[in-house]
């Protein structure tokens, strides 16, 4: 069976940094992407990062891009998102997701294009 199970998320002040943990688990052949997405209270959830597994190519949310950096250990089938420069308005629930899908860029960024979500870790940012 699949896991996804993140981890890494707490509270920190303004201007600090966090970085998120997604260890996959129940495959060994990895996924064809794997992203980041957030959901804040009364907000729909929201596409944060996201990367092919092959590493090559990475996609971000432009309220993100230059912040946060998403990244992956193929030994461990972990992917890591770390996030320098928080905000208050990023305080949510993060949420890993992943896909063996051969799907094209343009569904990377929305949550129809994923098949595998972890629980969610709260990251909470002070002012």
């Amino acid at each position: 069976q699949v896991q996804l199970v993140e981890s890494g998320g707490g509270l920190v002040q303004a201007a600090g940094s966090l970085r998120l943990s997604c260890a996959a688990s129940g495959r060994t052949a990895g996924y064809y992407v794997m992203g980041w997405f957030r959901q804040a209270p009364g907000k729909e959830r929201e596409f944060v990062a996201a990367m092919r597994w092959s590493g090559s190519i990475t996609f971000y949310a432009d309220s993100v891009r230059g912040r946060f950096t998403i990244s992956r250990d193929s030994a461990k089938n972990t992917v890591y998102l770390q996030m320098n420069s928080l905000k208050p308005e990023d305080t949510a629930v993060y949420y890993c997701a992943a896909t063996d899908r051969r799907i094209p860029a343009a569904q990377t960024m929305g949550v129809n294009g994923y098949d595998y979500w972890g629980q969610g870790t709260q990251v909470t940012v002070s002012s």
